[in-house]
């Protein structure tokens, strides 16, 4: 058990809840208050070590978020848009730093995240990796080197059991080339074309989604010119790189003043 501020782990069943949580009991930096599920599931009232199979940590899980984020400095919240939501409102309520890193939010869970922020930390990223953020400057860098007569094609692969599309980190690849090259990604976003296309649209930024087995996370920023292509890649082999992302920013977010972070503003780049 570490020290530090006192973590509660929303989704605590998910394979990413899971993770944060062994990797929080192995941390000198932070420690373990509270586990989090929706009502009725089956672990509710049990002790989460035991339920994951384990020996005993002395923290229950319950469905009353409140409460649990009442005992605790920082909320780490890989759920789903509906709950995170609702996780936001309730930590800017107990003054807990909230990282979030649910993915396929849409615009108006983002403004109600937004307003939450004016009362609280939140940390939001649709990837925690420090390799991805890295990709992340370097696919803005790159477009802003090439004009419009290099394509952009983001190609990204991920598990079978991935519900949205193109990912999270996907699409923090294309807003990343679109403020490259000075466009709206809206305006210039094709996804999934099947049939009769037609040819591609000049500075247009593609997306294509691979779904499969239990591949954890790969992304290809792909500039293709006349004659060359450069190639932009990140490969995860390990899902606890975004949960040790997600763990340094709970603790990088202890003093920050009341505002809506990504992981740029953690790693300083």
């Amino acid at each position: 058990m570490g020290n530090g501020p006192g973590l509660v782990v929303t989704g605590a069943s998910g394979r990413m809840g899971q993770t944060l949580i062994r990797l929080a009991q192995a941390s000198d930096k932070l420690h373990l208050v509270g586990c989090v599920e929706r009502s009725g599931h089956p672990w509710i009232g049990r002790d989460v070590g035991e339920a994951m199979g384990g020996s005993r940590l002395g923290v229950t899980v319950t469905d009353d978020a409140l409460e649990a984020f009442a005992k605790a400095q920082a909320v780490v919240d890989f759920t789903s848009p509906a709950a995170s939501v609702e996780f936001a409102a309730l930590a800017a309520q107990a003054r807990a730093v909230h990282v979030i890193g649910t993915t396929g939010l849409e615009p108006d869970h983002i403004a109600r995240i937004d307003a939450a922020a004016r009362h609280a930390t939140i940390i939001r990223a649709g990837n925690m990796s420090l390799g991805v953020n890295l990709l992340v400057r370097l696919t803005r860098k790159v477009a802003a080197a090439l004009d419009a007569d290099w394509d952009i094609e983001i190609v990204e692969a991920h598990h079978r059991m991935k519900v949205d599309a193109p990912s999270g980190t996907a699409l923090m690849l294309g807003q990343a080339a679109a403020e490259g090259r000075g466009v709206s990604l809206d305006d210039t976003r094709v996804s999934g074309r099947d049939g009769i296309t037609g040819a591609r649209a000049k500075g247009s930024i593609g997306f294509s989604a691979i779904r499969g087995g239990d591949i954890v996370g790969e992304h290809d920023v792909i500039f293709a010119g006349e004659g060359e292509r450069v190639i932009l890649r990140h490969l995860a082999t390990d899902r606890a790189i975004f949960a040790r992302g997600a763990l340094r920013a709970a603790v990088w977010g202890q003093g920050q003043k009341p505002g809506h972070y990504d992981m740029m503003d953690v790693l300083g780049i």
